[in-house]
């Protein structure tokens, strides 16, 4: 018995080589518009569609495969007579096999001067209904959306038919593939509205990027999933100039150490361990500013990560080489730098020019829970719009008090709560993250400072309960704080900083990171 192939693809890799194959294992060949042509050139005998539905193809190719005749030869279930008597009355011939992959949407999308209308034109109707079709026909339809697929059917219908597992994994993979192609194009037409607000049915999509080793901890499994359209700055961008794979917490530390980046301008180098920054250097170039972030906690910093805002040059990748360092991330390196650095065996040296791009509008944040997801607008202001901060003490800030609070107040919307950022100078003396309660933040900063506190600012991502953060502050010398204010017993802090002589801010906005 004849057996029939509807083959309608966009991406044409390997195309003629396989229809080629299933002449000789005796199918007919049945496709369609440039595909059809394709085959017909290189000599394969082609049933065009338009012969098979008795109808031309039309409006511009947007319906041509949209007719009974094309769909009930997929549909129809063989071992159902009625079914069988229906085809047999309908003049409707049966499809074996379904090869389709679908007008190139991605691609055209991520053309920078891609326009709405051409991503219009670009968004398939036929091929999905015809894919959808077979894959829920699978029990007698082999369906094909993946050319790396094709050498595993060839390799089963030689040997007489498609097995019911494969039909069935390839099916799983057809609904993979729509599911992906129609949430790529909610999410873009959802751009393209402007509209920012939370949509009822939320339906994202990721690419695979990378297998990893291992997830948190050796005994889980994990993979790193990207967005389809590159975000300039992201980590899923950057160039791997040396080094071993990144491993699930280099991934999630390192783009933790960008998120803090992101926030200065002037040169500046973060390092980062565990999620959570452990110094922090601002200064005239990115030499100086390495040393301050080094100097700021060269216990923590071991094993760490290091991301710059500015290119890496010979002296600081000397600095970095005199210890043991994860990671280094930057928008560039000078030859001698980059020969320096590479002598580290494992040392691993991530290029990513668009380091200090601002987030897109409308980036949201997302954390996975049992049994759902919370989402969020990401943190991307620093002070509020209308009232960047408040004196609420007796004596105001010094001028260089003033830009220590606020490179402080950077620092510690980036530290995980309860969270305090001691500062000084353009670089990060003690920082205390993660603390169930907001004076052990402040005692473990104090702490981790040394002497350098003496004359230093402090930050705190939320409000002060009472005034024992305060009272821990004056005996350790702080000179200045900064914090949201917010709380019911405010003006004990408040009296606090006045006995002490503190100068305190009030910025009305609140960080937490969880």
């Amino acid at each position: 018995m004849k057996k029939r192939a509807l083959i309608s693809v966009s991406d044409k890799a390997g195309i003629t080589e396989l229809a080629k194959e299933l002449v000789q294992l005796s199918f007919e060949i049945v496709s369609t518009g440039g595909t059809a042509r394709i085959l017909t050139e290189a000599g394969i005998p082609v049933i065009n569609i338009s012969e098979v539905t008795g109808f031309p193809e039309c409006l511009d190719g947007r319906v041509k495969t949209l007719h009974p005749k094309v769909h009930g030869g997929i549909l129809a279930v063989r071992d159902n007579p009625d079914h069988m008597q229906q085809l047999k009355e309908l003049g409707i011939d049966t499809v074996d096999l379904v090869v389709i992959n679908l007008y190139p949407f991605r691609q055209t999308i991520l053309k920078e001067d891609a326009t709405l209308e051409e991503a219009i034109e670009n968004i398939d109707i036929g091929g999905p209904a015809m894919l959808r079709a077979a894959a829920k026909n699978y029990r007698d339809v082999a369906v094909v959306v993946d050319p790396a697929d094709y050498p595993l059917v060839l390799e089963e219908l030689k040997q007489g038919t498609v097995s019911q597992d494969t039909k069935f994994y390839l099916a799983a993979k057809v609904f993979e593939l729509t599911a992906h192609y129609d949430a790529l194009i909610a999410q873009y037409l959802r751009e393209q509205s402007g509209r920012a607000e939370f949509p009822q049915l939320l339906t994202m999509t990721y690419q695979k990027q990378q297998e990893l080793r291992y997830g948190e901890n050796p005994h889980q499994q994990a993979v790193f999933y990207r967005e389809i359209r590159p975000v300039a700055g992201s980590l899923p961008t950057a160039r791997q100039l040396h080094g071993k794979e990144l491993s699930f917490n280099n991934i999630n530390d390192t783009n933790g150490a960008l998120d803090l980046l992101r926030e200065f301008e002037q040169p500046t180098v973060v390092a980062v361990k565990h999620a959570n920054p452990c110094g922090v250097g601002t200064a005239d170039n990115i030499f100086e500013a390495y040393q301050k972030a080094y100097k700021a906690d060269p216990v923590s910093i071991f094993g760490g990560i290091v991301a710059a805002n500015r290119e890496i040059d010979r002296d600081t990748a000397r600095e970095i080489n005199k210890i043991f360092i994860e990671i280094v991330v930057a928008p560039g390196y000078t030859k001698e730098a980059l020969e320096i650095l590479k002598q580290k065996k494992n040392i691993r040296i991530l290029e990513l020019e668009e380091i200090q791009a601002a987030l897109p509008p409308n980036t949201w944040d997302i954390k996975k829970v049992l049994g759902g997801v919370l989402v969020q607008e990401a943190d991307t202001k620093l002070f509020q719009d209308d009232k960047p901060w408040q004196v609420v003490t007796n004596r105001k800030p010094t001028q260089r008090e003033l830009e220590d609070l606020k490179f402080a107040w950077k620092i510690v919307k980036h530290v995980k709560s309860n969270g305090i950022a001691i500062g000084k100078n353009g670089g990060s003396l003690g920082i205390g993250p993660g603390q169930v309660n907001r004076i052990w933040a402040v005692k473990q900063a104090i702490e981790r400072s040394g002497k350098e506190v003496e004359g230093a600012v402090l930050a705190s991502d939320a409000f002060f309960p009472f005034d024992d953060c305060v009272e821990a502050a004056a005996k350790a010398g702080i000179t200045a704080i900064i914090q949201p204010g917010g709380s019911i017993k405010d003006q004990l802090s408040v009296d606090a900083c006045n006995r002490h002589g503190i100068a305190m801010v009030f910025t009305g906005m609140r960080h937490f990171k969880h």
